[in-house]
């Protein structure tokens, strides 16, 4: 598990990106154990409450199910549960606000097509 936080986002947020991540890139699969709230405290210097805060976002959101006296571990389906979420945090952040723009400047859409498939080849 990689960390380097950032200001722009409360480290709760970063923590549940951080094992998203990680359930993206195979590293954490279904039904493998997450890391402890502790284990996360100590790897990542933070307070344990903010850590919890981080899982229990992920508990909220489905993607960790909780074993009574045992951990979190991964839930079936959370890759792509993480992949949806994503695409549509994508689509509201950077699509929405390009197709936006593009309308107000008289960019048509086969014309936005374009330039995307240009940036592509750069």
């Amino acid at each position: 598990m990689s960390f380097g936080f950032s200001d722009g986002k409360s480290i709760f947020l970063q923590i549940a990106a951080m094992i998203e991540n990680d359930i993206l890139r195979g590293i954490l699969r279904e039904d493998d154990q997450a890391p402890s709230t502790n284990e996360l405290a100590k790897l990542c210097n933070i307070n344990p409450n903010t850590a919890l805060k981080g899982i229990n976002m992920l508990l909220q959101e489905d993607i960790l199910y909780k074993k009574r006296g045992v951990g979190m571990f991964v839930a079936a389906g959370a890759k792509e549960k993480i992949l949806n979420k994503r695409k549509k945090e994508f689509s509201a952040e950077y699509v929405r606000p390009m197709m936006r723009e593009a309308k107000a400047i008289g960019i048509l859409k086969d014309e936005l097509i374009d330039l995307i498939k240009k940036e592509e080849e750069i």
